[in-house]
């Protein structure tokens, strides 16, 4: 299949297309930068150096390449988590006005499968896990609520037309290699200096995802039923029970540990939400449809 890549750079768009070509398929990948892809070039990707903002652009890339499939994993994301807040205003940008335009010149190419990054951790589950039926959290207030509904506006504009035939990947939180969760990222950074402590009871589930399952989940949703799957891992688990082993596994000392009171007055209603609110996914769909079989968190023990 012949498959267009936008933000072919980033945490999962690198291991995307690197499983993209090794599974057979003709890759042609955007990026600001051509030369960060050099890499991906050599490995038989068609790299073009695109400003998603130039609608004019994106649809002449799009035409060129004569995609079948779109994928949209557009990000504007810092290089550390302490610096998301400044970098939220971009990153919804990006998504939003940049990926607007590839969505629109995906339509004008008559592209049959778009498939778009959504979100598996800002989630309101009615109970339990949260399933691909539950809503955003977009009543979180603060930043979290602005991320959710950008996720929510998202999903709402991939499922507005029927052509292309739209499919949602609700990813968890990424690690592994170039992401933030990674022995040399920069969460291990955080978690080293003792700036990411446990708040309150540490009760908030995480989802995460590996990001080289993640692509492989990607790849089989391009031929899959079309819809909202959660790519997420096995382990969702509380903070109070990752963050430790985490620590350990990076060689850093137990995280430090916050009240509700003092987290709110020192990080924020933010943290206070990621400590203790936040919802893990459930994986069941993807597992049944997608045969998707992510691996064991990396630093439980």
């Amino acid at each position: 299949m012949r498959v267009f890549v936008a933000g072919a750079s980033g945490a999962i768009g690198r291991p995307l297309v690197t499983e993209l070509i090794r599974q057979g398929h003709q890759v042609t990948g955007i990026s600001r930068r051509a030369s960060s892809l050099d890499h991906l070039g050599k490995l038989g990707a068609t790299i073009v150096e695109v400003d998603v903002f130039d609608a004019a652009a994106v649809e002449q890339a799009v035409r060129e390449s004569q995609a079948e499939a779109v994928i949209d994993e557009l990000t504007s994301l810092p290089a550390t988590p302490a610096e998301i807040g400044n970098a939220l205003a971009g990153d919804r940008k990006v998504r939003i006005e940049g990926g607007g335009n590839l969505r629109r010149a995906a339509q004008a190419a008559g592209v049959q499968r778009y498939l778009q990054q959504a979100s598996g951790f800002f989630l309101k589950a009615t109970s339990g896990l949260a399933t691909e039926a539950d809503r955003l959290a977009i009543d979180a207030g603060g930043n979290v609520a602005f991320s959710a509904t950008s996720y929510k506006e998202l999903e709402e504009r991939l499922f507005s037309t029927s052509q292309p035939a739209g499919t949602a990947l609700r990813y968890g939180f990424f690690y592994g290699p170039g992401t933030w969760y990674h022995r040399e990222g920069a969460a291990a950074d955080q978690v080293r200096k003792g700036e990411f402590p446990i708040i309150g009871e540490g009760s908030g589930v995480w989802s995460f995802v590996h990001v080289e399952d993640a692509a492989a989940a990607t790849v089989a949703a391009l031929t899959a039923e079309p819809g909202t799957y959660n790519v997420v891992d096995s382990d969702p688990l509380p903070v109070s029970h990752w963050l430790p082993q985490f620590c350990r596994w990076v060689g850093a000392p137990p995280p430090p540990h916050l009240s509700l009171e003092d987290a709110l007055a020192i990080a924020g209603p933010e943290a206070v939400y990621y400590g203790t609110k936040i919802c893990g996914a459930a994986n069941e769909k993807a597992r049944k449809v997608l045969n998707f079989r992510p691996r064991r968190l990396e630093w439980l023990v």
